[in-house]
Formats: C-alpha cells, structure tokens, sequence
C-alpha cells in the first residue's frame, strides 16, 4: 500500500503545483483521501475536485496498469461522489490535524484489530 500512497500524493501534489491549487493537508488511509486544499476564488470546489480526480486516475493507472486489472473492476478509480466543506464553518487549524491523524488513527486501529488477514 505504501508505494502507491506515496505515488497518489506525489500525483496530487503536482496537480497542484500545475493547476495553482494549493495542497495544505493531504492524507490517504486505506480506501479515502483527505486533504486541505486553497484555490482561487474563481475556481469552484466542483472544479478542484473534477481536476484532482480526472488527472490522479489517468496518471495512477499510466503509471500501474497492472493495478486497474486487477482491482479496479470497471477501470474507475474514484466514485462520482465526494465531500467538500468550505473553512469558513470550522477552524482550518482543526480541520489540518483531523487530515493529519487520519492515518496514524487507520494504523492504530490496524494493530488492534482481530480480522484476519486474507492473504
């Protein structure tokens, strides 16, 4: 899983730099991503996230294809539904840590589980 989280957040992170959308916070547990991100007024949220999403499937899939056979029935990465909410109804200070727990919470919760694992 670990190189291929790497690789989405290299990937997202030079669809910011490309698309000037500033990546604050950005982290990926197991089967979601959380970020934080600033973009110009005139862009909508709707627009940052048809940007990310669009360019991070092409370029994850050119870059494994073996993992779109595999895995990814239907060759989709992301389901057309996502959540967005503006900084303005929370303290962004908040919002950063609850990105930046996300996985230290996933790998604790990891460890405590009973589960088997299948392979």
């Amino acid at each position: 899983m670990e190189p291929y989280r790497s690789m989405m957040k290299a990937i997202i992170n030079k669809i910011g730099y490309d698309y000037d959308i500033d990546i604050v916070e950005l982290e990926i547990p197991e089967d979601h991503i959380h970020m934080v991100v600033r973009s110009e007024p005139k862009q909508s949220p709707s627009d940052v996230m048809q940007i990310i999403k669009s360019i991070t499937a092409r370029e994850f899939f050119r870059i494994y294809p073996e993992i779109k056979e595999k895995y990814f029935w239907g060759g989709k990465l992301w389901m057309q539904s996502y959540f967005v909410e503006t900084i303005g109804n929370a303290n962004e200070e908040t919002i950063r840590k609850y990105v930046q727990d996300q996985l230290a919470e996933l790998d604790q919760k990891e460890i405590t589980s009973d589960q088997l694992d299948l392979f």
